[in-house]
């Protein structure tokens, strides 16, 4: 080596030498360089995640410096921007349109009315491809925690309950704002007593502790769910869209949780067993017509040795009418074995309630004088409630592994990460799940807060679009925000386990409209969605409705292969969005305030 060194000197090869010296020192930085990258967070399989996710706790944020950003100005040559022409949906109700819930052909073409048909799902098809219209002087909703108190009346200007409903302190108008002083029907003393006084009526609510999750039935405008998350209890509100006006939409401008349907004659879109409490204060809804479908399908949801409350006239005014009503409850509720656990008046409001609980063991099913209603038959029972039509019978109660009596969940906080209960009997079951636990703490912290470009300071309503176990809800459950967790009816039945942990959420089906007003989330999430979705349905159909669900400045969050992210890329960009890449797999969307110019569409 050293004579062929002279060799070289000596034949004057210098400039040789130094550009071997230089190629070998970049070739050593480029492989320095690509061992430093950030490692690539992938989950394919919500029913078999990886088991090594190759997690760096504390990955280096340098590599989002250098990241693709795709604005409407400048574009990476392997997008391709498509030839989209948009318009502005037409019509009285185009601003606040819901396609599968504003389907006038269909509704006029129904039989009957007479168990609310025109209030459930009729979707168009093929699915509309029109945007929603911003009302007049629409404006960023108020931020959080302000927000449960007052909202931009503008942004939702829907008078009629403030008329309708003056004498009950729901809503007031004042100024520019639409406020809420936290009154209803039922909260003639403010909806802070209410929820204090159900606890000293029943002390072993214990609120945040034992009872966690909560279905609140005929919500109004969500003041009861509302209050309760000053307890760390989490409450699904729902109502149909009916003559109360945009009460739905005024619970999600207000930052609560809360979603559009209706108890007619198909099964509500969760789980069986799922919540903890189901509420109902003068809900209007007729729990023993239909031969007692409707409480059955409460029965249905709720888990066992849960409790319903309910707070209305029959419970406690002694003319004809109402007692009719609690006589035909009384025999109902005997039927399906719930129990009186308390029936209270309280003075000052002059109002009562009743506290119904839910058995924990068949053995009142079994020793019943007449099998009526029949328990359900679960080999010609459908898994999914997605479309399925109400049950006539009673769904037979879960087991635990020690014994014949259903145990409870931990009590929350502990209950979030603890083992749940219909988590899958495969051996590795356990393992996967504090594995995607793990994960998605990781990701969350290493990535998504801080490494994108997303302003969680404005964010209050979240939707994961394809939940698995609900880990990303999991994972930011300490910032003041809320997750709604849905899973999609083609893939893995992981709503049980949501449930089971503390967190709520929905099924739907991605290739129709969800049952939300325009303009109610502020970021919607999705891991590895497209590629089974775009195999069913058109990905510009997907855009349009995430277009309608999201709120001018807010984000999307997507997580995919390059090849689903650029197809994506291209439609949002159509849209006037901004978007920016990283790491090849996230895509960070912003929506904007355009809208196409004088355009109308179908």
């Amino acid at each position: 080596m050293a004579i062929a060194m002279q060799n070289l000197f000596k034949e004057r090869k210098i400039p040789f030498l130094f550009t071997f010296f230089l190629l070998l020192i970049f070739v050593t930085f480029i492989l320095i360089s690509n061992s430093q990258k950030s490692p690539i967070y992938l989950v394919t399989d919500i029913t078999q995640p990886q088991l090594n996710h190759s997690i760096n706790p504390t990955p280096s944020l340098q590599n989002f410096k250098n990241d693709n950003v795709l604005s409407n100005d400048t574009r990476n040559d392997d997008f391709e921007m498509d030839n989209f022409d948009w318009k502005l949906c037409k019509g009285s109700v185009a601003v606040d349109y819901i396609p599968c819930l504003d389907n006038l052909e269909a509704i006029k073409a129904l039989k009957s009315r007479r168990h609310m048909e025109h209030r459930e799902r009729h979707c168009p098809k093929p699915s509309p491809k029109c945007l929603i219209p911003l009302p007049d002087g629409y404006k960023l909703p108020v931020p959080w925690p302000k927000s449960r108190d007052m909202i931009w009346y503008n942004n939702v200007p829907h008078p009629k309950l403030v008329e309708y409903k003056k004498d009950q302190n729901w809503v007031v108008k004042t100024g520019d704002y639409l406020v809420f002083p936290g009154g209803g029907t039922q909260f003639k003393d403010g909806v802070t007593n209410y929820i204090e006084s159900i606890e000293k009526t029943l002390p072993e609510i214990e609120w945040g502790k034992h009872i966690r999750v909560i279905l609140d039935v005929g919500c109004g405008v969500a003041s009861f769910g509302g209050y309760l998350l000053d307890k760390n209890v989490i409450t699904m509100s729902f109502a149909p869209k009916d003559e109360h006006e945009a009460q739905i939409q005024f619970a999600l401008e207000r930052g609560i949780p809360a979603t559009l349907s209706v108890i007619g004659t198909q099964k509500l879109a969760f789980p069986d067993n799922a919540y903890d409490m189901i509420h109902c204060a003068r809900c209007r809804v007729h729990w023993d017509g239909d031969g007692g479908k409707p409480l059955m399908e409460l029965n249905r949801i709720l888990r066992p040795g849960g409790f319903f409350v309910w707070s209305a006239t029959p419970v406690y005014r002694d003319d004809e009418r109402d007692q009719k009503v609690w006589k035909a409850m009384v025999a109902l509720t005997e039927a399906i074995c719930w129990k009186v656990v308390k029936k209270t008046f309280f003075d000052s409001a002059g109002v009562g309630l009743v506290i119904y609980q839910k058995p924990v063991t068949s053995s009142c099913y079994d020793n019943r004088k007449e099998n009526n209603p029949p328990l359900c038959d679960q080999n010609n029972r459908p898994n999914s409630s997605w479309y399925a039509p109400l049950d006539n019978c009673l769904v037979p109660l879960p087991t635990s592994s020690i014994g014949n009596t259903y145990e409870w969940p931990s009590p929350w906080p502990q209950r979030l990460n603890s083992k749940p209960q219909r988590l899958s009997l495969k051996a590795d079951a356990e393992e996967v799940f504090d594995e995607d636990t793990k994960h998605w703490t990781a990701l969350v912290s290493d990535v998504y807060i801080g490494g994108l470009a997303i302003n969680w300071s404005s964010v209050r309503n979240v939707m994961d679009m394809n939940a698995g176990y609900g880990g990303f809800a999991s994972a930011i459950i300490d910032r003041p925000l809320w997750v709604m967790n849905v899973v999609p009816i083609s893939g893995p039945d992981t709503l049980s386990v949501i449930f089971d942990r503390g967190l709520i959420g929905m099924y739907h089906d991605w290739c129709e409209s969800f049952n939300t007003y325009p303009r109610t989330y502020d970021l919607l999430h999705s891991s590895f969605l497209f590629g089974n979705l775009t195999q069913r349905c058109d990905m510009a159909e997907v855009v349009v409705e995430m277009d309608r669900i999201l709120r001018p400045g807010g984000f999307l969050l997507v997580q995919d292969t390059m090849q689903m992210l650029n197809k994506l890329s291209s439609i949002l960009r159509s849209l006037h969005w901004s978007v920016t890449l990283h790491q090849e797999q996230f895509l960070v969307g912003k929506k904007g305030f355009w809208r196409p110019n004088d355009k109308v569409g179908i």
